[in-house]
């Protein structure tokens, strides 16, 4: 009987859509794409929320040969890049699915963290990768008040409560405090990066780990990533002129919520005033400008 069924869907399956034919290989492609956890209204950020059903919709498609990250981002969040990369990875392993990484135009710091996801990591020549480091960043406004002639006041309970505080004097304990947590994150990005690149890395160039990025082309060289190439090729030349690529996009017309369009009164209340958004798009501005974009 079972035999009989085997034979009866091998004579249906040239009738049927491409998408429901078993010989025809299926690809999907999520895109992670923006600043990992930075998010304003306009501009959302990638986070493990954001991306999480896309990931699971991905690893479960229907006679999948392996799924694709096509990754555009200069980083961001340690925690956020984290978070995915290990989503990502408990499905790989959970669903017995290869991964494969194509890098965009950059996939630094925590864009390539969630490249290391992946079994694979193929960039465009010209692609920027690398930037494996920690960075952080604030301000100093002291002077400015004593000079506009603004008492600052604040109240705290704990030595360290007011640490870097940006109205504050600089400490050197408090910058000292601050880089001791660095290294730590740092360190444990390079631990992962050599624990999925492995024997691949040419560790010989000192400066792999030291926050530099490179192109496509010499990251090939370094051992950063696997190979120089597009979507399409690539996938070409694994699966067939035939293999189907869909893209996992969310569904629905509400899917992403717009003020005053399907949007509760609490997020219409806690939305960023113009300046806090202008702020917000330097700030963008500035981390994708770091790598020339």
């Amino acid at each position: 009987m079972a035999e009989a069924f085997e034979r009866f869907l091998q004579r249906i399956d040239p009738l049927l859509p491409s998408r429901f034919r078993a010989d025809i290989p299926v690809v999907p492609v999520v895109r992670l794409t923006g600043i990992i956890g930075f998010s304003t209204p306009l501009k959302p950020g990638l986070t493990l929320a954001s991306c999480a059903r896309l990931l699971d919709r991905a690893f479960s498609v229907r006679n999948a040969r392996a799924v694709v990250l096509s990754i555009n981002s200069p980083g961001g969040s340690a925690v956020q890049s984290h978070l995915i990369y290990k989503r990502i990875r408990l499905l790989a392993d959970e669903k017995k699915l290869p991964v494969i990484a194509i890098v965009e135009d950059v996939a630094a710091s925590g864009g390539y963290m969630i490249a290391c996801a992946a079994d694979e990591i193929i960039a465009d020549g010209s692609s920027i990768v690398g930037s494996i480091g920690v960075v952080g960043g604030s301000f100093g406004f002291h002077r400015l008040l004593e000079k506009l002639g603004v008492e600052r006041r604040l109240y705290t309970s704990g030595e360290h409560k007011a640490m870097l505080d940006p109205f504050l004097p600089e400490k050197a304990d408090d910058v000292e405090r601050l880089k001791g947590i660095q290294r730590e994150i740092h360190e444990s990005f390079i631990a992962l990066v050599q624990s999925r690149r492995g024997g691949k890395l040419d560790t010989s160039n000192e400066s792999l780990f030291s926050g530099e990025y490179w192109t496509g082309n010499r990251a090939r060289e370094l051992g950063l990533v696997d190979g120089v190439g597009d979507l399409r090729s690539t996938l070409r030349e694994r699966y067939g002129e035939k293999v189907r690529t869909p893209l996992i996009a969310e569904r629905g017309f509400f899917t992403r919520r717009i003020p005053g369009l399907g949007a509760s009164l609490e997020t219409m209340l806690d939305r960023p005033t113009f300046a806090e958004e202008a702020v917000s798009a330097l700030e963008a501005r500035a981390l994708w400008g770091r790598y020339g974009l």
